[in-house]
């Protein structure tokens, strides 16, 4: 955008706006914001995991995360899945990631036979190991 006025003069004022500054600062924004949500979704349910006091260490690797909500919601890798198609689901997730060990993760307060149920279909649906998630209790 420049303004021209319309003096033979060579004095004439010449004003540019540079948009380079701004779109890169912009782009950096859009990076670091794509970084952090991904980082941030686990699970896509809001779970009170139990306690533990042992403090076990996290194995590299993939591994496809199962949830189970205080009100019975299920979702695998953050997406929401039924009973019936949960089965189906955990296939696809294990067959994305490349891996046969599937990570439960379910509210303290969750009932036990659920989440017995859910592990069945994992086993049938081709996972191999399992591991529930816990936090650490404070000192």
């Amino acid at each position: 955008m420049a303004i021209k006025l319309d003096n033979d003069n060579q004095d004439g004022i010449m004003a540019d706006i540079n948009m380079t500054p701004l779109i890169d600062i912009m782009l950096v924004l859009l990076i670091i914001f794509m970084v952090t949500s991904s980082i941030s979704l686990e699970s896509g349910l809001d779970i009170d995991l139990p306690k533990t006091k042992v403090k076990t260490s996290a194995k590299d690797g993939n591994a496809v995360i199962v949830s189970l909500s205080v009100n019975g919601t299920i979702s695998v890798q953050g997406k929401a899945a039924t009973m019936e198609s949960l089965g189906d689901t955990i296939k696809e997730a294990l067959a994305n990631e490349k891996s046969d060990v599937v990570v439960f993760e379910g509210d303290k307060t969750s009932q036990l036979g659920m989440a017995i149920q859910i592990m069945d279909i994992a086993k049938e649906a081709g996972a191999e190991k399992f591991a529930i998630a816990a936090e650490q209790a404070s000192p």
